[in-house]
Protein backbone atom coordinates (compact mmCIF):
# COMPACT_ATOMS: atom_id res chain seq x y z
CA UNK A 1 0.00 0.00 0.00
CA UNK A 2 1.30 3.47 -0.82
CA UNK A 3 1.63 5.75 2.19
CA UNK A 4 0.70 9.44 2.38
CA UNK A 5 4.26 10.57 1.92
CA UNK A 6 4.16 9.05 -1.55
CA UNK A 7 0.87 10.74 -2.39
CA UNK A 8 -1.23 7.67 -1.69
CA UNK A 9 -4.17 7.02 0.61
CA UNK A 10 -3.94 6.68 4.38
CA UNK A 11 -5.64 3.37 5.18
CA UNK A 12 -7.67 4.70 8.09
CA UNK A 13 -8.98 7.53 5.90
CA UNK A 14 -9.64 5.26 2.94
CA UNK A 15 -11.35 2.29 4.61
CA UNK A 16 -14.85 3.45 5.43
CA UNK A 17 -17.15 0.48 5.99
CA UNK A 18 -20.73 0.35 4.73
CA UNK A 19 -23.25 -2.49 4.57
CA UNK A 20 -25.85 -2.77 1.81
CA UNK A 21 -27.93 -5.78 2.78
CA UNK A 22 -29.38 -7.75 -0.07
CA UNK A 23 -27.15 -6.22 -2.74
CA UNK A 24 -24.26 -7.55 -4.77
CA UNK A 25 -20.67 -6.41 -4.47
CA UNK A 26 -17.63 -6.27 -6.69
CA UNK A 27 -14.60 -6.06 -4.39
CA UNK A 28 -11.49 -4.36 -5.70
CA UNK A 29 -7.89 -4.01 -4.56
CA UNK A 30 -6.10 -0.82 -5.52
CA UNK A 31 -2.62 -0.01 -4.25
CA UNK A 32 -3.07 -2.82 -1.76
CA UNK A 33 -6.37 -1.48 -0.40
CA UNK A 34 -9.56 -3.56 -0.86
CA UNK A 35 -12.61 -1.68 -2.12
CA UNK A 36 -15.86 -2.46 -3.88
CA UNK A 37 -18.79 -1.45 -6.06
CA UNK A 38 -22.28 -2.82 -6.33
CA UNK A 39 -22.62 -5.72 -8.73
CA UNK A 40 -24.45 -4.52 -11.82
CA UNK A 41 -22.73 -1.13 -11.71
CA UNK A 42 -19.11 -2.28 -11.90
CA UNK A 43 -17.49 -2.30 -15.32
CA UNK A 44 -15.40 -5.31 -16.20
CA UNK A 45 -12.86 -3.10 -17.92
CA UNK A 46 -12.03 -1.43 -14.59
CA UNK A 47 -10.97 -4.66 -12.92
CA UNK A 48 -7.78 -6.63 -13.44
CA UNK A 49 -9.50 -9.78 -12.20
CA UNK A 50 -12.34 -10.84 -9.96
CA UNK A 51 -13.08 -13.89 -7.86
CA UNK A 52 -16.09 -15.31 -6.05
CA UNK A 53 -16.45 -16.38 -2.43
CA UNK A 54 -18.94 -19.10 -1.51
CA UNK A 55 -19.36 -20.68 1.92
CA UNK A 56 -21.29 -23.17 4.03
CA UNK A 57 -23.27 -25.11 1.42
CA UNK A 58 -23.98 -27.95 3.88
CA UNK A 59 -24.97 -30.45 1.18
CA UNK A 60 -26.85 -33.19 3.03
CA UNK A 61 -28.67 -30.76 5.34
CA UNK A 62 -32.47 -31.12 5.14
CA UNK A 63 -33.86 -29.82 8.44
CA UNK A 64 -36.64 -27.21 8.85
CA UNK A 65 -34.21 -24.27 8.52
CA UNK A 66 -33.80 -25.37 4.87
CA UNK A 67 -35.33 -28.64 3.68
CA UNK A 68 -33.40 -28.45 0.39
CA UNK A 69 -29.84 -27.11 0.67
CA UNK A 70 -29.16 -28.39 -2.84
CA UNK A 71 -31.74 -26.02 -4.33
CA UNK A 72 -30.23 -22.98 -2.64
CA UNK A 73 -26.72 -24.01 -3.71
CA UNK A 74 -28.06 -24.18 -7.26
CA UNK A 75 -29.52 -20.69 -6.83
CA UNK A 76 -26.15 -19.44 -5.61
CA UNK A 77 -24.43 -20.90 -8.66
CA UNK A 78 -27.05 -19.24 -10.86
CA UNK A 79 -26.03 -15.90 -9.30
CA UNK A 80 -22.38 -16.61 -10.06
CA UNK A 81 -23.05 -17.61 -13.64
CA UNK A 82 -25.03 -14.39 -14.13
CA UNK A 83 -22.33 -12.08 -12.72
CA UNK A 84 -21.03 -9.49 -15.17
CA UNK A 85 -17.59 -10.32 -16.47
CA UNK A 86 -15.84 -13.61 -15.90
CA UNK A 87 -14.43 -14.24 -12.40
CA UNK A 88 -10.94 -15.75 -12.51
CA UNK A 89 -11.70 -18.34 -9.82
CA UNK A 90 -13.78 -19.14 -6.75
CA UNK A 91 -12.78 -19.58 -3.12
CA UNK A 92 -14.93 -21.76 -0.87
CA UNK A 93 -14.59 -21.15 2.87
CA UNK A 94 -15.78 -24.51 4.11
CA UNK A 95 -18.63 -26.73 5.20
CA UNK A 96 -19.15 -27.92 1.67
CA UNK A 97 -21.08 -30.83 3.18
CA UNK A 98 -23.06 -31.38 6.35
CA UNK A 99 -21.78 -34.79 7.48
CA UNK A 100 -18.74 -35.39 5.23
CA UNK A 101 -20.26 -38.38 3.45
CA UNK A 102 -18.50 -39.38 0.20
CA UNK A 103 -21.73 -38.94 -1.79
CA UNK A 104 -22.21 -35.45 -0.31
CA UNK A 105 -18.67 -34.52 -1.37
CA UNK A 106 -19.24 -35.87 -4.86
CA UNK A 107 -22.64 -34.22 -5.26
CA UNK A 108 -21.32 -30.84 -4.09
CA UNK A 109 -18.34 -31.10 -6.42
CA UNK A 110 -20.57 -31.79 -9.42
CA UNK A 111 -22.90 -28.92 -8.53
CA UNK A 112 -20.10 -26.40 -8.05
CA UNK A 113 -18.57 -27.43 -11.37
CA UNK A 114 -21.53 -25.80 -13.07
CA UNK A 115 -19.96 -22.42 -12.29
CA UNK A 116 -17.10 -23.41 -14.64
CA UNK A 117 -14.50 -21.82 -12.37
CA UNK A 118 -11.27 -23.00 -10.81
CA UNK A 119 -12.06 -23.39 -7.09
CA UNK A 120 -9.74 -22.98 -4.10
CA UNK A 121 -11.12 -24.58 -0.94
CA UNK A 122 -10.61 -24.25 2.81
CA UNK A 123 -12.33 -26.99 4.86
CA UNK A 124 -15.02 -26.57 7.47
CA UNK A 125 -15.51 -28.68 10.58
CA UNK A 126 -18.41 -30.44 8.84
CA UNK A 127 -16.00 -31.52 6.07
CA UNK A 128 -13.30 -33.02 8.31
CA UNK A 129 -14.70 -35.11 11.14
CA UNK A 130 -11.87 -37.63 11.51
CA UNK A 131 -8.86 -39.06 9.65
CA UNK A 132 -11.02 -40.87 7.09
CA UNK A 133 -13.12 -37.83 6.16
CA UNK A 134 -9.97 -35.70 6.09
CA UNK A 135 -8.49 -38.01 3.47
CA UNK A 136 -11.76 -37.99 1.51
CA UNK A 137 -11.86 -34.19 1.61
CA UNK A 138 -8.23 -33.77 0.53
CA UNK A 139 -8.64 -36.26 -2.31
CA UNK A 140 -11.38 -34.10 -3.83
CA UNK A 141 -10.62 -30.56 -2.71
CA UNK A 142 -7.07 -30.47 -1.33
CA UNK A 143 -5.28 -29.56 -4.59
CA UNK A 144 -2.25 -31.54 -3.43
CA UNK A 145 -1.88 -29.57 -0.20
CA UNK A 146 -0.06 -31.75 2.33
CA UNK A 147 -1.81 -30.49 5.46
CA UNK A 148 -4.71 -28.90 3.64
CA UNK A 149 -3.22 -25.40 3.80
CA UNK A 150 -1.55 -23.77 0.80
CA UNK A 151 -1.00 -20.44 -0.95
CA UNK A 152 -1.03 -19.08 -4.49
CA UNK A 153 -0.53 -15.78 -6.30
CA UNK A 154 -2.83 -14.16 -8.80
CA UNK A 155 -2.57 -10.74 -10.40
CA UNK A 156 -0.19 -9.36 -7.78
CA UNK A 157 -2.24 -10.57 -4.80
CA UNK A 158 -1.01 -13.36 -2.48
CA UNK A 159 -3.75 -15.75 -1.34
CA UNK A 160 -3.40 -18.08 1.65
CA UNK A 161 -5.84 -20.88 2.47
CA UNK A 162 -5.68 -21.93 6.13
CA UNK A 163 -7.14 -24.88 8.05
CA UNK A 164 -8.50 -24.07 11.53
CA UNK A 165 -11.08 -26.84 11.97
CA UNK A 166 -9.04 -29.97 12.76
CA UNK A 167 -7.99 -29.50 16.39
CA UNK A 168 -10.94 -27.59 17.84
CA UNK A 169 -10.52 -26.09 21.30
CA UNK A 170 -12.86 -25.07 24.13
CA UNK A 171 -16.41 -24.35 22.90
CA UNK A 172 -15.31 -25.35 19.41
CA UNK A 173 -12.82 -22.54 18.90
CA UNK A 174 -10.69 -22.95 15.81
CA UNK A 175 -6.98 -23.72 15.95
CA UNK A 176 -4.16 -23.41 13.42
CA UNK A 177 -1.47 -25.28 15.34
CA UNK A 178 2.34 -24.87 15.46
CA UNK A 179 3.07 -26.66 12.17
CA UNK A 180 0.72 -24.50 10.14
CA UNK A 181 1.82 -21.31 11.88
CA UNK A 182 5.46 -22.10 11.09
CA UNK A 183 4.49 -22.76 7.48
CA UNK A 184 2.61 -19.44 7.31
CA UNK A 185 5.59 -17.51 8.63
CA UNK A 186 7.84 -19.11 6.03
CA UNK A 187 5.28 -18.58 3.27
CA UNK A 188 5.06 -14.83 3.94
CA UNK A 189 8.78 -14.30 4.45
CA UNK A 190 9.61 -13.64 0.80
CA UNK A 191 6.72 -11.24 0.18
CA UNK A 192 7.25 -7.49 0.12
CA UNK A 193 5.28 -5.33 2.56
CA UNK A 194 3.35 -3.79 -0.33
CA UNK A 195 1.96 -7.16 -1.47
CA UNK A 196 -1.82 -7.34 -0.88
CA UNK A 197 -2.58 -10.44 1.22
CA UNK A 198 -5.87 -12.34 1.26
CA UNK A 199 -6.27 -15.05 3.90
CA UNK A 200 -9.25 -17.36 3.84
CA UNK A 201 -10.31 -20.03 6.31
CA UNK A 202 -13.54 -21.41 7.69
CA UNK A 203 -13.73 -20.20 11.31
CA UNK A 204 -13.20 -16.44 11.80
CA UNK A 205 -9.69 -15.33 12.70
CA UNK A 206 -11.08 -12.75 15.13
CA UNK A 207 -13.06 -13.45 18.28
CA UNK A 208 -16.62 -12.88 17.13
CA UNK A 209 -18.18 -14.93 19.96
CA UNK A 210 -15.71 -17.20 21.78
CA UNK A 211 -18.48 -18.67 23.95
CA UNK A 212 -19.95 -20.06 20.72
CA UNK A 213 -16.63 -21.14 19.27
CA UNK A 214 -16.72 -18.28 16.77
CA UNK A 215 -13.03 -17.44 16.75
CA UNK A 216 -9.58 -19.03 16.40
CA UNK A 217 -7.56 -19.60 19.58
CA UNK A 218 -4.10 -18.93 18.12
CA UNK A 219 -5.06 -16.41 15.44
CA UNK A 220 -3.10 -13.63 17.18
CA UNK A 221 0.16 -15.36 16.29
CA UNK A 222 -0.87 -15.69 12.66
CA UNK A 223 -1.89 -12.04 12.49
CA UNK A 224 1.44 -11.00 14.04
CA UNK A 225 3.17 -12.29 10.90
CA UNK A 226 1.00 -9.90 8.87
CA UNK A 227 1.72 -6.64 10.70
CA UNK A 228 4.32 -5.49 8.19
CA UNK A 229 1.93 -5.71 5.23
CA UNK A 230 0.03 -2.64 4.12
CA UNK A 231 -3.15 -4.49 3.21
CA UNK A 232 -4.49 -7.74 4.63
CA UNK A 233 -8.01 -9.03 3.97
CA UNK A 234 -9.37 -12.05 5.87
CA UNK A 235 -12.40 -13.92 4.50
CA UNK A 236 -14.23 -16.52 6.61
CA UNK A 237 -17.45 -18.49 6.77
CA UNK A 238 -18.82 -20.61 9.64
CA UNK A 239 -21.18 -18.09 11.27
CA UNK A 240 -23.59 -17.85 8.30
CA UNK A 241 -24.02 -14.08 8.51
CA UNK A 242 -22.29 -10.84 7.55
CA UNK A 243 -19.93 -9.28 10.05
CA UNK A 244 -16.91 -7.09 9.46
CA UNK A 245 -14.11 -5.56 11.46
CA UNK A 246 -11.13 -3.28 10.79
CA UNK A 247 -8.12 -3.81 13.05
CA UNK A 248 -4.94 -1.98 12.09
CA UNK A 249 -3.94 -3.16 8.64
CA UNK A 250 -6.40 -6.07 8.61
CA UNK A 251 -10.00 -6.11 7.41
CA UNK A 252 -12.07 -9.11 8.48
CA UNK A 253 -15.22 -10.21 6.65
CA UNK A 254 -17.47 -13.16 7.38
CA UNK A 255 -19.83 -14.56 4.73
CA UNK A 256 -23.36 -15.75 4.38
CA UNK A 257 -24.14 -19.43 3.90
CA UNK A 258 -25.91 -20.85 0.86
CA UNK A 259 -27.81 -23.24 3.15
CA UNK A 260 -29.28 -21.61 6.28
CA UNK A 261 -28.77 -18.61 8.58
CA UNK A 262 -27.56 -18.67 12.18
CA UNK A 263 -28.57 -16.30 15.00
CA UNK A 264 -26.51 -13.25 15.85
CA UNK A 265 -24.41 -13.61 19.03
CA UNK A 266 -26.44 -12.91 22.13
CA UNK A 267 -29.82 -13.41 20.45
CA UNK A 268 -30.14 -17.14 21.11
CA UNK A 269 -28.93 -19.65 23.74
CA UNK A 270 -26.53 -21.25 21.26
CA UNK A 271 -25.53 -21.21 17.59
CA UNK A 272 -27.27 -23.46 15.09
CA UNK A 273 -29.68 -23.40 12.16
CA UNK A 274 -32.06 -20.46 12.40
CA UNK A 275 -35.59 -21.02 11.11
CA UNK A 276 -37.02 -18.06 9.21
CA UNK A 277 -40.27 -17.84 7.21
CA UNK A 278 -39.90 -19.98 4.10
CA UNK A 279 -40.53 -17.05 1.80
CA UNK A 280 -37.69 -15.08 3.41
CA UNK A 281 -35.01 -17.77 3.49
CA UNK A 282 -33.12 -16.67 0.40
CA UNK A 283 -32.79 -13.13 1.75
CA UNK A 284 -30.52 -14.61 4.44
CA UNK A 285 -28.32 -16.57 2.01
CA UNK A 286 -25.84 -15.35 -0.56
CA UNK A 287 -22.49 -15.17 -2.34
CA UNK A 288 -19.75 -12.56 -2.74
CA UNK A 289 -17.64 -11.32 -5.64
CA UNK A 290 -14.20 -9.75 -5.18
CA UNK A 291 -12.05 -8.03 -7.80
CA UNK A 292 -8.67 -6.42 -8.36
CA UNK A 293 -8.65 -2.99 -9.99
CA UNK A 294 -6.22 -0.13 -10.50
CA UNK A 295 -8.75 2.53 -9.47
CA UNK A 296 -8.90 3.44 -5.74
CA UNK A 297 -12.37 3.72 -4.22
CA UNK A 298 -13.78 3.54 -0.71
CA UNK A 299 -14.52 0.21 0.95
CA UNK A 300 -18.19 -0.77 0.84
CA UNK A 301 -19.02 -4.32 1.85
CA UNK A 302 -22.14 -5.91 0.40
CA UNK A 303 -23.21 -9.35 -0.77
CA UNK A 304 -25.67 -10.89 -3.19
CA UNK A 305 -28.55 -12.66 -1.47
CA UNK A 306 -30.41 -15.48 -3.21
CA UNK A 307 -33.85 -13.85 -3.19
Amino acid sequence: MTDQADGGYDRRQTLKCMLWAGSGVLWTVAGGVPSSRLIGFAKAADAGFSFVQMSDCHIGFSKPANPDARATLDAAIDKIVAMPGAPAFMIHTGDITHTAQPQQFDDALEMIKRAKLDVHYAPGEHDILDAATRDAYLARFGKGAGGGWYSFDHGGVHFVSLVNVVDLKKNGLGSLGPEQLEWLEDDLEGKTASTPIVLFAHIPLWMVAPEWGWGTEDSAQALAYLKRFGSVTVLNGHIHQLMQKLEGNVTFHTARSTAFPQPAPGTAPSPGPKVVPAGELRKWLGVREVAYTVTPTELAVADTDLA
